[in-house]
């Protein structure tokens, strides 16, 4: 299992957060925790790839921080 946090840019309201959440939830995911301007995450790699989750923070319209 990897845990992984994700620097979301863009956020400022829970409205945010509650998109975020929306398309995680779509996804096969152990667990998440989103606030504003990140989120954590616990998943399976073999079940669900990181650029799964960054396209999926996308299509809420935000932006993932590449390090």
């Amino acid at each position: 299992m990897a845990e992984k946090i994700f620097i979301i840019e863009n956020m400022s309201c829970n409205h945010c957060v509650m998109a975020v959440k929306k398309e995680l939830s779509k996804l096969n995911l152990d667990s998440f925790q989103v606030e504003i301007g990140s989120a954590k995450i616990n998943y399976d790699e073999s079940k669900t790839k990181n650029e799964q989750i960054v396209k999926a923070i996308e299509e809420a319209g935000y932006k993932v921080r590449r390090d």
